[in-house]
C-alpha cells in the first residue's frame, strides 16, 4: 500500500484530502506545517507528499528544497492557492513533481497523483536494473589495507602480470580481481571464473581445458574450456588451492607456453590470457604437504594481493553498513534506514568469521527485522544469536 503524507495548515483540506485518498486505497499521514513535515519525511516512509506554499514556520517551498536534499526521489506536489500560481511554478522549477490549485480539481489530482507513483516505481526500478548491470561494485573502505590493495590494482592493473590473492572466506578476493580486469587492457574482452573447490577432480581439466567428443563416456560433443572462453581476456581462478596436481601440472604448461590442448585431444591451442587466482589457502603450507606445486606457486604470484579480514579493518565497517542499508533498501524498493551509534559500535565489535558476506547478511536481516531505526536491542535479537 502506497503512502502518501498530507502537509497543509488548513484541518479542513486535510481532512477532505484524506478521506479521498483513504477510499482510493492510499496509506495517509498528516502534518499541520512545514517544519513537522520535515520531521515525519525524514522518519518515515513516504512514497508521494501533498503539500500547501503558505505554511507557519516551514513554508513549502523551504520544505520542498530541504525534502529533495534529503531524498529527491520522493514526489512533492505542491498544493497553491489559486493567487500563488507564480510560486507553485517556480516550485516546480525547484523540485516538485507538479501543483495543484485550492480547491482541488479531484480528478486532476488523483490522475496526477497516480502518474507521479508510476514514475517513482520506473525510478527504483530503474536504479536497481542499473546497479545490478553495473559490471564491478565498489571496493569500499579507507583503511591503510584497502588503501594499499586499490594503489596496487591502479600500478598493475595495465599490465599483464599474474596475481595471486589471499584472505580468508567472504573477505573481497573476487571483487579485487574483477577490479583487475576492470582496469586493464583487456576490459573489452570478458572475465571467465573457475571456482576449483566446486568441480569434482575429475571434470577440472576438462571444464579449464575443454574436451574433444567422445574423449569420455559423457562428451557426447566437444567442449571449449575456460582458458579458450577466456582468451583475450582475464582467467580468474577462484579457490585454486583445492585444484588436483594433475591439472596444477597441465595448468603451470598453459601458464609457460601459452597453449592448451583439449581432452581427448592432440591439437595445441594458442590462448592469450591473464590469470588471476584467488585462495583461502596458504599455498606455502601446501607446498610443503605436497598439495601444491612450488613451481606453479612462483607462476602465479608475480604479485601478491592479501585482503584483510573484516576483522583487521573494523574502521571500515562504518562505510561498509551505509553502502549495504543504501543497496538493499534499494533492492526492496524501501527508505533506507538509519543505524544508531551505540548499534553501530556493537558491530565494529562483533567477531566477523564471515567477513564482509556475513555483514552484508546481517545487515540485510536487521533491514527485514528492525524499525526505522537500527538499535542495540535489534543486535542483540538479531546478529548476536545465541
Amino acid at each position: 500500500m502506497a503512502s502518501i503524507l498530507i502537509i497543509d495548515d488548513e484541518r479542513a483540506i486535510r481532512n477532505v484530502l484524506k478521506e479521498i485518498l483513504t477510499n482510493e486505497g492510499y496509506k495517509v499521514d498528516e502534518a499541520v506545517d512545514g517544519e513537522e513535515g520535515l520531521k515525519k519525511f525524514t522518519s518515515g516512509n513516504y512514497d508521494l507528499i501533498l503539500c500547501d506554499i503558505k505554511m507557519p514556520k516551514v513554508d513549502g517551498i523551504e520544505f520542498l528544497q530541504q525534502a529533495n536534499a534529503i531524498n529527491p526521489d520522493v514526489p512533492i506536489i505542491i498544493i497553491s492557492g489559486h493567487g500563488n500560481i507564480e510560486t507553485a511554478v517556480d516550485a516546480v522549477k525547484k523540485g516538485a513533481y507538479d501543483y495543484i490549485s485550492k480547491p482541488p480539481d479531484l480528478n486532476r489530482m488523483l490522475i496526477t497523483i497516480r502518474n507521479a507513483m508510476d514514475k517513482t516505481n520506473l525510478v527504483k526500478e530503474t536504479k536497481v536494473l542499473k546497479r545490478r548491470a553495473s559490471k564491478v561494485q565498489e571496493i569500499i573502505g579507507e583503511s591503510d589495507p584497502i588503501k594499499k590493495i586499490k594503489d596496487t590494482i591502479e600500478k598493475v592493473a595495465v599490465t599483464d602480470a599474474r596475481v595471486l590473492v589471499t584472505g580468508e572466506n567472504g573477505s573481497g578476493k573476487e571483487l579485487v580481481a574483477r577490479w583487475l580486469h576492470e582496469k586493464s587492457n583487456r576490459r573489452d574482452n570478458q572475465i571467465v571464473e573457475v571456482n576449483c573447490a566446486a568441480i569434482p577432480s575429475e571434470l577440472i581439466e576438462s571444464e579449464l581445458f575443454g574436451h574433444e567428443k567422445g574423449s569420455f563416456t559423457s562428451a557426447i560433443k566437444q567442449r571449449i574450456g575456460k582458458f579458450e572462453q577466456a582468451n583475450g581476456g582475464t582467467l580468474f581462478l577462484d579457490e585454486i588451492g583445492d585444484m588436483s596436481l594433475s591439472a596444477q601440472a597441465k595448468v603451470l604448461r598453459a601458464l609457460q607456453e601459452g597453449k592448451i590442448t583439449r581432452v581427448g585431444g592432440d591439437k595445441e591451442i594458442a590462448v592469450d590470457v591473464r590469470v588471476v587466482a584467488a585462495t583461502n589457502k596458504d599455498l606455502l603450507q601446501e607446498v610443503e604437504a605436497k598439495n601444491f606445486r612450488l613451481d606453479l606457486y612462483h607462476r602465479l604470484g608475480v604479485i601478491l594481493i592479501h585482503v584483510p579480514s573484516l576483522n583487521e579493518r573494523r574502521g571500515d565497517i562504518p562505510l561498509l553498513v551505509d553502502k549495504f542499508l543504501q543497496d538493499i533498501a534499494l533492492e526492496y524498493g524501501q527508505q533506507p534506514k538509519t543505524i544508531d551509534d551505540a548499534a553501530m559500535e556493537a558491530l565494529k565489535k562483533h567477531n566477523w568469521t564471515g567477513n564482509i558476506r556475513e555483514l552484508r547478511n546481517v545487515v540485510e536481516r536487521l533491514i527485514i527485522l528492525s524499525g526505522k531505526t537500527i538499535t542495540t536491542n535489534d543486535i542483540d535479537s538479531y546478529v548476536l544469536l545465541k
